[in-house]
């Protein structure tokens, strides 16, 4: 149930930042949710090998060059999924920071008990 209420949480995660971030257009809200499985598939099984391969770049710019790991993956899953657009990399990276603020706010309201 859990898993469930966070995958809809990142559904209105994403169509938030789309709606706050120009040059983002998302089709639906089946796309959405397409979108926020998907992002969530590849951050869990593509971003950790990503994060490995730039340790050292990672190391020396601390942490920032994860935002453009991000922005990435971000421009991957709209590459994977029609209907899910982005203008730029520039967009892609106010986008994945502007997810990444919502996501972290809206889960706060979840209670911590599993």
């Amino acid at each position: 149930m859990k898993l469930l209420l966070r995958w809809l949480i990142a559904t209105a995660a994403i169509l938030l930042a789309a709606y706050i971030v120009p040059g983002i257009a998302i089709a639906s809200f089946l796309t959405a949710i397409i979108v926020a499985l998907v992002l969530g598939i590849i951050n869990a099984v593509i971003k950790p090998f990503l994060i490995l391969l730039t340790l050292p770049i990672n190391i020396i710019t601390l942490g920032l060059f994860t935002l453009v790991i991000n922005a990435l993956l971000v421009l991957l899953t709209a590459a994977i999924i029609p209907g899910f657009s982005i203008a730029g990399f520039w967009d892609a990276m106010l986008f994945s920071i502007v997810l990444s603020i919502i996501t972290f706010f809206l889960n706060k309201l979840l209670p911590d008990k599993d």
